[in-house]
């Protein structure tokens, strides 16, 4: 039976029995790497937190001036309440006023002073809101087991990569193992730049969109999934290059019919854009962005294979062709 978790060559012989045994101990491996990264990020919670809410406009930023914005004006109020004691306190100590006066004034610049004091100092983060008792902690685990599957990633690739080997030839293989590597790599490319262009220009938008008119309280729930949602559709957008080596290696395009039809290839990766989440102006035309390069490198990519083809084939017909030469003579 296959206890010893490595790949398994093409060429091994297994029962169903031995294929169920590495079936079973490499889902052990995969929950079990699961398990410790949800275990690393439920500690590392508030982190995962602050980096979601990173994304969200400044309060001031908000046109919000309701419930948030109580907040905000005490925090100003507070200020200008420490400039006006400094002025009583000035004032206080003019020789044109009587002694009486001095003292009623003095006593209105601690008065203003305390009150200032007393007042929030600061403006609060732009954080958002929760609705029931509960939502606080079930959210929190939802975005730590999202955070433990994206962490595990690498592992769960490499497993099932493992586990599907031996249906693989040696030729097989050669194109599996780069794109083994390669989709993780690109697919943690576009949560990165969705987390740093995408998400801040969205929620920007979306949140000052006539502010005026509306109470710009985010809730906690819908804005991470917001966010993770969008972060997964772009990271799988970004396969985008695998997608289309694959299908040259099908035989259905090469890199001249990319070429031929990349005005119709630009509209379709602008719907594609349009029908992920955050259908907005800002979102689309930043997620259209990368797609068309993407589909740009894919060109020359495919350009590249195609030419190395090309000249293997030369050889070969070269190769064929010499046994022919010397017969002739």
């Amino acid at each position: 039976m296959a206890k010893v978790l490595r790949p398994i060559g093409h060429e091994d012989r297994l029962s169903i029995v031995d294929h169920l045994d590495e079936l079973r101990s490499r889902l052990f491996v995969c929950l079990a790497a699961l398990a410790v990264a949800f275990a690393l990020c439920y500690w590392q919670n508030t982190t995962l937190l602050d980096l979601l809410n990173k994304p969200l406009p400044p309060p001031a930023q908000t046109g919000s001036n309701k419930i948030g914005g109580l907040t905000r004006d005490s925090a100003n109020a507070s200020k200008d309440l420490e400039r006006s004691a400094k002025a009583f306190q000035a004032l206080s100590g003019s020789s044109d006023l009587s002694a009486a006066d001095r003292a009623l004034i003095a006593q209105a610049a601690s008065s203003l002073r305390s009150a200032s004091k007393a007042l929030p100092q600061k403006n609060p983060r732009n954080v958002p809101v929760t609705l029931g008792p509960g939502e606080a902690f079930t959210t929190t685990l939802t975005v730590t087991f999202y955070a433990a599957i994206l962490l595990t990633l690498p592992v769960l690739l490499y497993e099932i990569y493992a586990f599907c080997i031996p249906a693989l030839s040696a030729n097989e293989r050669r194109v599996a193992t780069p794109v083994v590597l390669a989709a993780p790599a690109l697919f943690v490319a576009g949560v990165v730049f969705t987390y740093i262009i995408v998400m801040p220009a969205a929620l920007r938008f979306l949140q000052g969109f006539n502010s005026s008119q509306f109470d710009n309280l985010v809730q906690a729930k819908p804005l991470y999934s917001f966010e993770v949602v969008t972060m997964g559709a772009i990271g799988l957008a970004f396969q985008l290059p695998l997608m289309l080596l694959g299908l040259r290696q099908l035989g259905v395009i090469n890199g001249s019919t990319l070429t031929r039809h990349w005005r119709y290839a630009t509209v379709i990766l602008a719907v594609v854009a349009a029908a992920m989440p955050g259908a907005d102006p800002v979102t689309t035309g930043l997620e259209t962005a990368p797609l068309v390069i993407l589909f740009l490198a894919s060109i020359v990519l495919l350009k590249l294979a195609d030419r190395r083809d090309a000249k293997r084939a030369a050889a070969e017909l070269i190769t064929l062709g010499a046994p022919d030469a010397g017969d002739g003579e």
